[in-house]
């Protein structure tokens, strides 16, 4: 199939503000990304994989309530149809009432930060998996590593370095000493692979409720509420799912919002009159500029498991 060099375009126009760069920022996966990318224009990059093909796309806040959109690739089409979900068009904050004057402000002054919705479930569950249980540092070089060796060039003119996130069967087919090399644990490793070989039944978490996209993502052993969580606010724009489990999160809730360190039982229990917007606080805490994290306690260690 040939494709075009020129890019498909689309002006996204929305009637309430809208503010890309920190909707679509919790989709990044570090600075290094090969799949996201932020230039010194100001632009975003993006790179997905979608039935009909891989794409290239580059995002650009038009004015408040516009961002201008060009992707490349077999999958472009397709791509732009999902525009409005990636941009978190159908999120609705309307039932958000927060009584906490930070939540308070933040929401006031950040009223174009929206969830977004990739609809890609297992392009969100694989960094989601890496993740688990390290230190960020080390789950985004796994990432980076696996994805640079094992995706597809980004058609059009990304910039250096970019990829195509690979598909599930290319996942499965990735040597467990290719894991190994990337600092990834067998647990880890096996959890993708046995996700990748349903990943056809996980994509179909899109057209599920909450609740039975979580359960039929847990159904793969070695995904539990907090990986569950994390794709949910990417792929699914899931504005409730809250990271229980999170080895920072609930000390940085705690902290921030009482005062005091938060346990995830305590955390649970503080956001619980927030539902259903309980993940839309912590990115409101997060983009406010206000959250406290504390400055004493172990931190995680950076475990290098191609040492063992």
């Amino acid at each position: 199939m040939t494709v075009s060099a020129e890019p498909l375009e689309t002006l996204h126009r929305s009637d309430r503000p809208l503010l890309m760069a920190a909707t679509l920022a919790p989709l990044g996966r570090g600075r290094g990304d090969p799949c996201h990318r932020v230039t010194v224009d100001g632009a975003l990059w993006r790179t997905t994989l979608m039935p009909s093909g891989p794409v290239t796309c580059r995002l650009v806040q038009a004015d408040r309530y516009s961002v201008l959109v060009k992707a490349w690739g077999a999958g472009a089409g397709e791509f732009l149809g999902s525009v409005p979900d990636l941009l978190g068009e159908y999120d609705t904050a309307q039932d958000f009432a927060p009584d906490h004057p930070i939540l308070v402000e933040a929401h006031r002054r950040h009223p174009g930060l929206r969830i977004p919705r990739t609809g890609r479930v297992f392009e969100s569950l694989v960094p989601a998996i890496l993740e688990q249980k390290v230190h960020g540092i080390a789950a985004r070089a796994s990432w980076r590593r696996l994805v640079t060796a094992h995706g597809a060039a980004a058609p059009g003119p990304a910039p250096d370095g970019m990829r195509v996130p690979p598909p599930p069967e290319v996942w499965r087919r990735v040597p467990s000493w290719e894991y190994h090399r990337a600092g990834v644990d067998p647990k880890r490793s096996r959890t993708i692979v046995t996700a990748a070989a349903v990943a056809d039944r996980l994509e179909e978490a899109v057209a599920l409720s909450r609740a039975e996209a979580a359960g039929r993502l847990q159904t793969v052993p070695g995904i539990g509420p907090w990986t569950a969580a994390e794709v949910g606010q990417r792929a699914l724009g899931d504005a409730d799912a809250l990271s229980v489990g999170d080895f920072h999160l609930a000390a940085v809730v705690g902290w921030s919002l009482l005062g005091r360190p938060l346990d995830d039982p305590g955390m649970v229990e503080y956001l619980e009159p927030l539902r259903p917007h309980r993940y839309r606080a912590i990115r409101l805490l997060e983009v406010s500029g206000r959250a406290v994290k504390p400055k004493f306690g172990p931190r995680t260690a950076v475990t290098d498991h191609r040492m063992h």
